[in-house]
C-alpha cells in the first residue's frame, strides 16, 4: 500500500492531471468479485476497459471472453479461429474478408511460429484502476492509457537506469496482447522491458484517436517508481511538458 499511495502522489506531481493507470492479476480466488458475464461485455476485450478506467473492477474468467484472440491472448485458450492465416490477410473470396494485416497467409503462418504462448496461472483475471487496490492485492502489469506527452516520459523513465536502448518494444499483435500476454511475460525476464500498445487496427475504435499504451510488468514499474525523484521529472524541461498535460486536462 506504500507503493500504492507514493505512486499516486508522484504521478499527480510530475503528471499532472494524467489519468492513472490500470492493473491486471491472475488469481483462482475471486470472492468479493462479480464476475462478468460474456452477454454483458464487448466482443474486444478493450472496449471494456473504458469502464475500468473510470473505476469499476472487471473480473473474467474463460467464458467472460466472447473473443477467441482474446481468450488466447489473455492465457485462457490455445485455439485460433479456423483460417486464421486467411482473416489476417486475404481472407476467401466468397467466405470472408480478409483483414489485410498481412501480405500472405504464409507470413501469417510464419508470424504465428513466432509468437509466444501464454498459460493462464489461474482461473480468473482481474482488471482495476490503480487506486481502487487493496492490501491483499497484488498486481502483474501496470497498464497506461496515455497521449504523447505522457508517453514521453514513461519512455523516459523507462530507460532512465539502462545502457541498453530498447527498454521498451513494440511488437505486431492484437490490443489485448500488448498489454496483457507481452508484458506479463516479460515479468519473468532478467531485465523486464516495457510494452507499447494498441496498435492494433482493430482495437483503435475503442481507445481515444491520440491515445496508445504503455505496459510495464510490476518488477520494471516499482523500479520507475523509485527513480522518478532523481530523475529528469524534476527539470525544466520536463515542468514545460507537465504544464502541457496540465492544459490537456483541463480543456477535455
Amino acid at each position: 500500500m506504500g507503493i500504492k499511495d507514493n505512486f499516486i502522489n508522484l504521478w499527480t506531481e510530475y503528471f499532472e492531471g494524467a489519468d492513472l493507470p490500470l492493473v491486471f492479476y491472475y488469481t483462482d480466488d475471486a470472492e468479493g468479485q462479480d464476475r462478468v458475464e460474456s452477454s454483458s461485455l464487448h466482443r474486444c476485450l478493450i472496449g471494456n476497459l473504458a469502464k475500468v478506467r473510470k473505476g469499476t473492477t472487471l473480473c473474467l474468467d474463460a467464458d467472460s471472453i466472447g473473443c477467441a484472440g482474446g481468450r488466447r491472448y489473455l492465457g485462457f485458450a490455445r485455439e485460433i479461429r479456423p483460417d486464421f492465416e486467411y482473416f489476417l490477410s486475404c481472407g476467401i473470396p466468397g467466405e470472408f474478408e480478409g483483414e489485410r494485416y498481412k501480405k500472405s497467409p504464409e507470413l501469417v503462418k510464419k508470424l504465428m511460429e513466432k509468437v509466444p504462448k501464454l498459460k493462464a496461472p489461474a482461473r480468473f483475471i482481474i482488471f482495476k484502476r490503480w487506486d481502487m487496490l487493496e492490501k491483499t492485492e497484488n498486481p502483474e502489469v501496470v497498464i497506461f492509457f496515455a497521449q504523447p506527452d505522457i508517453l514521453s516520459g514513461l519512455f523516459t523513465l523507462a530507460n532512465f537506469d539502462e545502457a541498453d536502448p530498447n527498454e521498451v518494444f513494440a511488437p505486431f499483435c492484437a490490443g489485448c496482447a500488448s498489454i496483457v500476454m507481452y508484458p506479463y511475460l516479460e515479468k519473468a525476464a532478467k531485465r523486464p522491458r516495457c510494452v507499447l500498445g494498441m496498435l492494433d487496427v482493430s482495437a483503435r475504435p475503442y481507445v481515444g484517436k491520440d491515445v496508445l499504451t504503455f505496459s510495464i510488468p510490476i518488477n520494471k514499474f516499482t523500479g520507475m517508481v523509485e527513480n522518478m525523484k532523481e530523475s529528469f521529472l524534476v527539470t525544466s524541461s520536463w515542468r514545460k511538458i507537465n504544464a502541457r498535460i496540465r492544459r490537456l486536462k483541463q480543456s477535455n
